[in-house]
């Protein structure tokens, strides 16, 4: 396929909107409804939001740096950017699908791209049983937390958690835990993708926890459920020769 017609979202940083001013006095700008590929100025955290936002739009997504690490981005790309749109490597991934249950008896949904996180949200170790596939694997983990990440998201949280890296088309989700005290340094499991995983908040009113599905927290949880959502996809450009599958090999021998 040939792009000719990019859209573009911007964020709201100063870096971005001066990169932009400079993009549009050399490229046109087309509506959503008009665009055959969408390019995103910002990092990675604002590209997180802006996939989700735009995920039933079936077009792939081409970011630009202005951010810090930018993992799921390019480099700076004010020049020859519809050459590079049309000689990027195409990667699909798939996020994970969180359904939270609270204290209060309400249940939330939110999909995650790169992790799903349980975290303490008090002074008191939280108090965690893992059940993966109706199989109850730890009856008590007590941590400060443990997260679920995405091959796409192993660099990411996971991998500042002491997590493995996990190359971009492998099954498997990295299960970490974060500052185990009982098991003593327990670090978490491989578990296929194909798996249902399951936290289980024991003490939730003494000691609360709160979940977060990449950056969306829900506050004091009973339980949470996760699971990938197939789905979904995600259809993002890098340039050639620096796709995920190389940038997750490289981030290995940095």
């Amino acid at each position: 396929m040939k792009f000719k017609k990019p859209h573009f979202i911007v964020d709201y940083t100063k870096i971005s909107k001066e990169s932009s001013n400079r993009i549009q006095s050399t490229y046109k700008f087309f509506s959503l409804s008009e665009a055959d590929a969408i390019v995103v100025l910002g990092g990675d955290g604002f590209m997180l939001d802006i996939l989700k936002q735009n995920q039933d739009l079936d077009l792939p997504f081409y970011g630009i740096n202005k951010g810090t690490v930018g993992f799921l981005m390019n480099q700076n790309q004010n020049e020859n950017l519809l050459n590079k749109l049309n000689q990027a490597e195409e990667t699909i991934i798939h996020p994970l699908k969180m359904h939270a249950k609270k204290i209060d008896g309400s249940e939330e949904d939110h999909l995650a791209i790169n992790e799903i996180s349980i975290l303490r949200s008090g002074s008191q170790a939280a108090k965690l049983k893992i059940v993966v596939d109706n199989l109850v694997r730890l009856e008590e983990l007590v941590c400060d937390g443990a997260l679920v990440s995405t091959p796409a998201g192993s660099t990411a949280y996971n991998y500042s958690a002491h997590g493995p890296i996990l190359p971009i088309d492998s099954n498997i989700l990295a299960l970490t835990a974060m500052a185990a005290f009982r098991p003593r340094r327990w670090r978490g499991a491989l578990i296929p993708s194909n798996a249902k995983i399951e936290f289980f908040i024991k003490d939730s009113n003494k000691r609360p926890v709160s979940a977060y599905a990449d950056s969306k927290e829900v506050k004091n949880i009973s339980s949470v459920k996760i699971e990938s959502e197939d789905d979904v996809y995600y259809k993002l450009l890098f340039d050639k020769g620096h796709g995920l599958q190389e940038r997750i090999l490289r981030e290995q021998f940095f």
